[in-house]
C-alpha cells in the first residue's frame, strides 16, 4: 500500500472537471497526492517546485480518470429472482410479475429472513465486482424489508461494508419501495405507520444519507409520498426518487419541488418534468440495465435533458429483479448504444455527475482538494471505456491516496 505523499507521472489524465471540454484531458500529466487528497494536477512540465522532491510513481503512459461512482444500487438484498427472469422471457410483463406477488415482494421475503451478517456476506461479492472495475463510491438503498426491523438491518449492513472493503458507501432509505402484503390497498397507512417511524429511527441511528421512493402505479402515487418527503425535509435529509419508469405520474416534478438531488429511471418523463429538474438542479440518473433487462421500448428523454442543461448520471441499478448487473462499464456502453449518449457523457455520468447525484462536492473529478480516488486504465483514449463490451481494462485503483 502506498499512502505517502507522491507524484503520479507518465500518464494522461481525463480530469472530468465540470465545464471542461474533451474530458478535460491533460496529456503527459502529473498528479500530486497529499493526505489522501489531490494537491496539484497539470502537465508534468509545469509541476511546481514544491512537489519536485516527492517520490514518483510512473504509470507507463496509461489513462487516469476519477474513480467511478455507482450512484444507484440495491446491492444489499437477500436471494435472487432468476425464476422471474424466465417468466418474463415467457411473456409476463414486469408489472404482471409484480401484481402476481413476485417482483419486489418476493425479494422482501428473502431479505426479511436474512440477518445483518447474511446481508453483508451476500453483498460483498457484488461489491467486489464493482471495485474490480474502478468504483470507489457506491450508493446503497434499503427497500427490501418494508418493515422496521429489516429496513434498519439493510441500512446497518450497508454502513458495515467499508469495514470489509476499501469503499465509500452512501445510504438511501427506500422504505417506500413497494406496498407490503400486510398493507395491501392501504399504501398511505403504510407510509404513516411504517415508513415515517422507521425513517426517524434510521436517522437517529445515523444510518441514512438520503430518502428515496418509488413513484409508480405498482408502488406509490405522488400525493402519498408528500408526508414522507416532508419528514425528510424536516430531518435535513436529501431526497431522491424512482419515477417515470413505467408511466408518467408526475413523481419527478414532486421531487424537484423538494429540491431533489436526483430523479432516476425517468423514461416517460415529459418536458415539464425536465424543466422542473433543470430549475431545481436535480440530476437525471439514467439506468440502462433495467431498460435492457425488462426489454423496454420507451427511452429516457436524453435530448430534452441536454437541451435544458440537466446533468445526466449513469448507474447499474444493481438489484435482483430488473437489473441483476454489477458492471458500471457495461452501463456506460448501454447508455451509449441504447440511448445514444456520447462516451464523454457516459464517463461524466459515472464520475462528476454521479457525484452530483449524491451531493458529493469532494469527488468525481481530478482537481485540487478532491479526494484522491482514481482509476488507472490500460487504454489510449477515454472513449474506450464506453466502447468495449465485456472487457475490463482497469490497471489499478487508488482509494484515498492508497494504491
Amino acid at each position: 500500500m502506498q499512502t505517502q505523499a507522491q507524484i503520479l507521472t507518465d500518464l494522461d489524465a481525463a480530469t472530468m472537471i465540470e465545464g471542461a471540454m474533451s474530458y478535460g484531458l491533460v496529456r503527459d500529466a502529473a498528479i500530486a497526492l497529499q493526505d489522501g487528497r489531490i494537491a496539484w494536477v497539470g502537465p508534468v512540465a509545469d509541476l511546481p517546485s514544491q512537489f519536485a522532491d516527492l517520490p514518483r510513481t510512473p504509470f507507463g503512459g496509461r489513462l487516469v480518470t476519477p474513480a467511478l461512482i455507482d450512484c444507484h444500487t440495491h446491492v444489499v438484498h437477500g436471494g435472487h429472482r432468476a425464476a422471474e427472469f424466465e417468466m418474463r422471457l415467457n411473456g409476463a410483463s414486469y408489472e404482471e410479475v409484480a401484481r402476481a406477488g413476485g417482483g419486489i415482494i418476493s425479494t422482501v421475503k428473502a431479505t426479511r429472513a436474512a440477518s445483518v451478517e447474511d446481508l453483508i456476506a451476500q453483498a460483498l461479492p457484488r461489491v467486489d465486482a464493482m471495485l474490480a472495475e474502478g468504483v470507489s463510491i457506491i450508493e446503497v438503498k434499503s427497500g427490501y424489508g418494508l418493515d422496521r426491523t429489516t429496513e434498519l438491518n439493510m441500512l446497518r449492513a450497508a454502513r458495515a461494508l467499508p469495514a470489509h472493503r476499501p469503499v465509500r458507501v452512501l445510504t438511501s432509505f427506500l422504505g417506500a419501495h413497494a406496498v407490503p402484503e400486510e398493507y395491501r390497498e392501504r399504501a398511505s397507512g403504510y407510509i404513516s405507520d411504517v415508513c415515517i417511524p422507521t425513517l426517524r429511527a434510521a436517522h437517529e441511528e445515523g444510518l441514512v444519507d438520503a430518502v428515496d421512493a418509488f413513484c409508480e402505479g405498482i408502488a406509490f402515487q405522488p400525493e402519498q409520498l408528500v408526508p414522507l418527503f416532508d419528514v425528510a425535509k424536516e430531518l435535513g435529509l436529501s431526497i431522491k426518487i424512482h419515477a417515470e419508469q413505467l408511466s408518467n405520474l408526475g413523481g419527478t416534478e414532486l421531487a424537484a419541488s423538494y429540491g431533489a438531488m436526483s430523479a432516476d429511471h425517468i423514461e416517460y418523463l415529459d418536458e415539464a418534468g425536465v424543466k422542473a429538474m433543470a430549475q431545481a438542479g436535480t440530476v437525471g440518473v439514467i439506468l440502462p440495465g433495467a431498460f435492457y433487462t425488462l426489454r423496454e421500448t420507451q427511452a429516457p428523454p436524453i435530448d430534452l435533458l441536454r437541451q435544458h442543461g440537466v446533468p445526466m448520471a449513469l448507474a447499474t441499478d444493481c438489484n435482483p429483479g430488473s437489473a441483476p448487473m454489477t458492471s458500471l462499464l457495461l452501463a456506460m456502453n448501454m447508455g451509449c448504444t441504447l440511448f445514444r449518449m456520447t462516451p464523454e457523457e457516459a464517463l461524466r455520468g459515472v464520475t462528476n455527475h454521479a457525484a452530483r447525484a449524491l451531493g458529493l462536492g469532494d469527488s468525481g473529478q481530478i482537481s485540487v482538494g478532491q479526494r484522491a480516488d482514481l482509476a488507472v486504465w490500460d487504454v489510449g483514449h477515454p472513449a474506450e471505456l464506453a466502447y468495449r463490451i465485456g472487457f475490463n481494462p482497469l490497471h489499478s485503483r487508488i482509494f484515498g491516496g492508497s494504491l
